[in-house]
């Protein structure tokens, strides 16, 4: 199993490494749905903290359809992003009409410089699923994080077993949104998903940042799990 911790800051990447996490999606504005971290908070996690960071790069809240003006900060952000240390990027594009927007896409994957690169829950937003995975998996990019197009991953999960299946070894599903201790040894069982993300986090004295608690035990559930976990597909 591998598992995404989502930081909004770089004490929330401290505490997930202090949980035990090797691995975060670094962003802020979460309650924007997250947009794009600062060079220094990049550039933090992944060498002081030596975290694989995958970045978001999100310019702004909202919907996923950029314009041009958009797309140049998004480059610029890419760019940004490789040259401040992190191992990955996480984007999205839509069109107007609710599908993947092939040309931005590619044009992301080609900015990212041999980086991976992860679409993000904007998939969640298009209106053919199965149809926009395929579209992800020929722009080139590695990961796809999804809630299966509902609310959160438990209640996606049909969706998340479906995409589990048809995407094979060409791109890893990450399941994400609500995944919890609570829950997650349930949804992996029920989907066969190998790659979980969750945020775990919790608000103290005003701030929400991740629950160190918290990803210390997700980071044991999932450690539990064999290689192959006895999947009820």
């Amino acid at each position: 199993m591998h598992v995404e911790i989502c930081c909004n800051s770089v004490l929330s990447a401290r505490n997930a490494k202090r949980g035990g996490a090797y691995r975060i999606e670094l962003c802020q504005a979460l309650g924007e749905g997250g947009t794009t971290p600062s060079a220094a908070a990049i550039e933090y996690c992944a060498k002081e903290l030596n975290l694989q960071t995958r970045v978001l790069i999100r310019p702004r809240g909202g919907n996923f359809v950029y314009d041009k003006e958009d797309m140049k900060l998004i480059l610029r952000d890419i760019e940004i992003a490789y040259i401040y240390g992190a191992h990955a990027v996480v984007v999205g594009f839509l069109t107007q009409d609710g599908d993947i927007d092939m040309i931005k896409t590619r044009e992301a994957v080609r900015a990212a410089a041999g980086l991976q690169v992860t679409f993000h829950r904007a998939f969640d937003e298009c209106r053919n699923p199965l149809d926009a995975l395929e579209r992800i998996i020929d722009c080139g990019c590695s990961k796809l994080l999804t809630s299966g197009c509902a609310p959160t991953a438990m209640e996606g999960r049909q969706m998340l077993r479906d995409l589990v299946r048809r995407a094979g070894d060409r791109i890893d599903i990450i399941g994400a949104s609500g995944v919890t201790v609570d829950n997650v040894r349930q949804l992996v069982m029920d989907t066969g998903l190998h790659e979980v993300h969750g945020s775990l986090k919790h608000t103290i004295y005003g701030l929400t940042c991740t629950d160190s608690d918290q990803v210390r035990e997700f980071m044991t559930i999932t450690n539990d799990f064999p290689n192959k976990p006895p999947f009820n597909i």
